[in-house]
Order: C-alpha cells, then structure tokens, then sequence
C-alpha cells in the first residue's frame, strides 16, 4: 500500500500539492479557533452543594444540613464520592463523580435529589456554579469613589457583577472587600416595653409593611382597572412610618420604638492592594469546558466598556482595575510555542545540512515540521481537545522528522549515483524512496506504539496527559503521511540532474571515532554484555533505594 502511495504521489505532484495547501489551510483555520489553554485542567466532574444557616454553629449545621443532605445525595447516578464540611452557618458539599460523567447531566441529578431532602422551614440548598478549581481567568478591583468601601461594594453588586455575568463563558463573579450595605433597625427595649410591645410585634410589622397587594379589578362601564396597594419601602423614611401597634388609640410607629438608619453587615475580612488598604475585588469564574481566550476576550471588552461608563462618586470615577488576566499566560503559550516551531526548524535545517551539506534536502525535511503540527492542530479541533504548553511543549520535532531524513537521505545518495538509461528523475526518487520505505513506516509506528499506555490513562492522569499523548500521535501520523507523500515529490522539483555528493567533515570525523570503537566492541563481546548488564542493575539498585533513603 505504502509503494502505491508513493506511485501515485509521483504521477499526481499538482494534487499533493493541492492536498498539502489544503491541509495548511485547514489547520491554519483549525488553530484559529482551537482552545487554547496555558495548563489542562485535570479536575474530575464535581457539584458543589452550598446550604447558608445563618448563625448556628458547626454542629447544629451538621445536625439539621449535613446529615440530611448527605441522606438525599447519597445513591445519585454516577457519583463517586461526597464530602461534607459544615462550618459556622455554612454547609458546603462537595460531589466528585465518576469519569466520564457529562457535568449538566450531574447537576439535574443532585437537583431531583435536594428535593428530598428534608430542611429546616425557609432553608433552600443551591448549587455552586459550574466552574473548577482552576477556573479563575480574571481578577480585579475597584478604584475611585474617594475609596468608599460600601459605595465601591455596592458598584460591584449592582453594575459591575451583573454586567460581568452576562459574557459568554462567565460561570460566576465573586466579591470580596467593602462594606455590604444594609439598613438596619435597631430597636430600643425600654421604649418597645413602655407599649406594651415585643421584638417579634417589630419583625412581624416590618415583614407585612412591605408587601405589594393586588386589589384584583373595578369594572367601569366597558373598561377594568387594575386595583393595587404599593407598600415597598422607598426610604428610610418610609420604614420609620410603618405602624406596629396602636396604644391608647394613637398608632406606635417603627421610629417611636426603633432608630432606622443604614449600616454594614458584620465584616469577616478585609481586602487589601498595594496601598489600598479597604478595597473591593472581584474573581470571574470560567464555566467549566470553555474557550478561555473567548472568555478573556469578551470580559476585557466588558471591562473598557464599563470604564467609560461607570458613575462618579464622591466626585471621583470608578475604574475596574485588573490585577490577573489568564490572557498573559495563553500568550506566553503560544509564544513558546512559536519559539519552538521556529527553533526546531532552524536547529533541525542546520544539523541536516551539516551532514548531508545541502541545503535543499534541509529545507524539504524541516517543511514537514509545520505540516505536522498544522495536522495535528486539525485532529484537535476535531476532537474537540484543547492545545496547551504541556501537549504542544511534548512535540519533539527530531522524532517527526526522522522518517524523512531517512527518506531525502537515500534520495541524495540514489541521485549522486549514475542515471540508468531512459530512467527518469521520477523513476530514480520512486526507487530511493521504495528502499527504504518499509523501515521508515515501521519506525514510526514503534514510536507511536510507544504512546500507547498513556491513552489508557484515567481520571486526573488521562486528563494531564491526553492532549500530549494525543498532539504528539497526531503529529506523527501526519508527519507519516507527508513523508510517503510530499518528500518525493518535492524531491523531484529539488533534484533534477545528478550531482556529486560531499561527504560532510562532521560525519567523516565521527566514523573516524566510532569506527575503532566498534572493532574493539565486537572483539570483546562478552565484556561489553556484562558491562551493560552490570549498569543496567546499578540503575535498577539505585532506584530501589530511594524509598528507603526518604523513610
């Protein structure tokens, strides 16, 4: 099969070259869109289970969430482990699941299983988003308002996260810092017992002062009209004007026996940056599978957006300020990568010509250095697999072009030869490439096999591993198929006539040392085999030491 490919690429050079442009072209456009990420993300497929008991300690939020919820959660399709944690008001579950386990397919599970759960009254379990550890793309503060930390927490909560959580790929925006505005009524006791009156009479007229009511509709004539009351709380004003009881027939109001004012909630910690010691920072969450040059994209667009808009305070602008930006590292990665690229074409065109001293089969080998990772770039996106520094890191551009540097190297020696009569220059590179054909595919294919193993890697191994092991076989293969392909027929453009061959100097003085090393080995064959044998269990030795040396 291997020679009819070779027979048809030399009678068919046009369509490899058509073949080679589109295979350019498509991993070019391939690339273009690829995910592009500066580490995988080696997380198994996890559901957070957040319950919130404001003020009751761990135990009590063992007692009446953790062990319920554990009860609900436990027999969910797929589901590997749980782990509960209860803190100080604060239930937090974590659910690991099984490989392979599709993360929405997850959720709806835990959620038809929090149903049954059986809470406290006004209790309600939610699920944390669908973001992984390693989901933090995006990290800012707010800058301006003359460093108000409640007027810049209340910016956050009600302009900037709202914003930021309608980009693309955004799985959620966390605050920190600032002061969390309330309003707050703090009752006086003395003045709520000389009415007669309780904190449960305040709490209960509070909660039904502010409730919308319908009137349903007044018919007139041919027309209705909507009836409603309007009772939400406007100001502060509004809410000391709530009647909580009547006394002596004159209405006690929620100032007679409270003082309304606005405040913060307890603080539990404080956010600081470089001089700023009170600021307010927000952590954009990526959802779990996404671009994240997509995702970076449409939040710094978001960003430049809200700058310009946002309000003055205190006669000062509020700015969003980044402090992290993943897109340094995505670009770092696709800067080493063309680093790489560019280095192991040079390095790999100069060594060639070193040995073979021409250039035009440098030039040919290092061609295939691009064409293989273009391949490789298409197998991804159809894959539907990310590049990261690790997979396209792992490329070793010396192994990918080893089947064609044996392939150009029986090429130049067959064209340094004599011409047979009547044989053409298609003729003679079809039989230099013939010779050597067999052992350059089967070389290949061991170092394929080679990779193997690690396609039967699993959970977080497979997922470290799998776009390396899954670049580089891809590489390879396309580097197989240029080889058989594209390297003769180029060869028949580069070598036309017959020209003598110039046996490099490095090479003539390597055989001159290798040479007298070979005679003196094989004379003495039985101590070599023991010598090699003899490292072999010196390494093996040293290995097993290492456990003991660290106990």
């Amino acid at each position: 099969m291997l020679h009819k490919i070779v027979t048809f690429a030399l009678k068919n050079r046009p369509a490899v070259l058509l073949f080679t442009l589109i295979v350019a072209v498509a991993g070019a456009w391939s690339f273009m869109g690829l995910a592009v990420e500066a580490f995988p993300d080696p997380t198994d497929t996890q559901v957070s289970v957040i319950t919130l008991f404001p003020g009751q300690p761990s135990e009590e939020v063992e007692r009446q969430l953790g062990l319920p919820l554990e009860r609900a959660l436990n027999g969910t399709p797929g589901l590997a482990r749980l782990r509960n944690l209860s803190l100080f008001g604060l239930s937090y579950i974590t659910m690991t699941f099984e490989e392979g386990v599709d993360a929405y397919f997850a959720r709806q599970q835990t959620l038809e299983r929090l149903r049954n759960a059986d809470l406290p009254p006004g209790i309600t379990a939610e699920l944390g988003p669908l973001a992984t550890p390693i989901g933090e793309v995006y990290r800012y503060t707010l800058a301006g308002a003359g460093g108000d930390p409640m007027k810049l927490r209340s910016v956050q909560e009600w302009i900037v996260r709202p914003r930021l959580l309608r980009v693309p790929g955004v799985a959620d925006v966390v605050s920190y810092g600032g002061l969390v505005k309330e309003v707050q009524v703090q009752p006086s006791p003395a003045r709520l017992a000389a009415f007669g009156l309780t904190l449960e009479d305040l709490e209960k007229a509070l909660r039904e002062a502010s409730v919308n009511a319908s009137g349903g509709v007044l018919e007139r004539g041919a027309e209705q009209f909507v009836v409603r009351s309007t009772a939400l709380f406007a100001s502060l004003g509004d809410i000391g004007a709530t009647g909580v009881a009547t006394h002596q027939g004159t209405p006690v109001l929620v100032r007679d026996v409270a003082d309304v004012r606005e405040g913060w909630s307890p603080r539990q910690g404080v956010v600081s940056r470089d001089f700023s010691l009170d600021a307010v920072e927000g952590i954009v969450l990526m959802r779990r599978g996404q671009n994240p040059s997509e995702v970076l994209k449409g939040l710094r667009t978001t960003v430049d957006a809200l700058n310009q808009s946002l309000p003055s305070l205190a006669g000062t602008p509020v700015k969003i300020e980044a402090f992290y930006d993943r897109t340094e590292l995505v670009n770092t990665t696709l800067k080493t990568v063309a680093r790489n690229l560019v280095e192991g074409a040079l390095l790999v065109t100069l060594v060639l010509f070193v040995f073979l001293m021409d250039l035009r089969a440098a030039l040919i080998v290092a061609a295939l250095i691009p064409l293989s990772l273009l391949s490789a770039f298409i197998y991804l996106r159809l894959r539907g697999m990310s590049a990261n520094l690790l997979s396209m890191g792992a490329v070793d551009f010396g192994i990918i072009v080893d089947g064609a540097v044996v392939i150009i190297e029986s090429v130049v020696a067959r064209m340094s030869t004599p011409a047979h009569p009547g044989e053409s220059v298609r003729e003679r590179v079809g039989s230099a490439t013939r010779a050597v054909l067999r052992p350059t595919f089967f070389a290949l294919l061991i170092i394929i096999a080679a990779y193997l193993p690690i396609f039967l890697l699993e959970r977080v191994e497979g997922r470290i591993f799998a776009p390396m092991s899954n670049t580089v076989v891809a590489a390879l293969i396309g580097a197989l198929i240029f080889s058989v392909s594209l390297v003769p027929v180029l060869a028949t453009f580069a070598f036309r006539k017959p020209r003598p061959h110039r046996e490099s100097p490095v090479l003539r003085l390597a055989l001159l040392l290798y040479r007298p090393l070979l005679t003196w080995a094989l004379s003495r064959r039985l101590l070599v085999l023991a010598g090699s044998l003899g490292a072999l269990a010196a390494a093996v030795l040293a290995r097993l030491r290492v456990p003991a040396r660290a106990q």
